[in-house]
């Protein structure tokens, strides 16, 4: 009674079984992919402006008492 299940992997985005070497399953979450990793890497760059900018009024602020 015991099925043997072949190997597999499963779709980043949507989790569909697809085969064992591939990431995602198609290019409309190929597409959906890119979006997330885009807004990502803008994020990061945003958190990173902003801690510099908080070390700038940090050093400028701590010049002043």
């Amino acid at each position: 009674m015991t099925e043997s299940v072949p190997p597999h992997a499963h779709c980043h985005m949507c989790g569909k079984s697809i085969p064992v070497n591939e990431t995602l399953c198609s290019e409309d979450c190929r597409q959906r992919y890119q979006t997330i990793l885009k807004r990502r890497k803008l994020m990061v760059y945003f958190m990173y402006g902003m801690l510099a900018a908080l070390i700038i009024v940090i050093v400028i602020g701590g010049r002043y008492f």
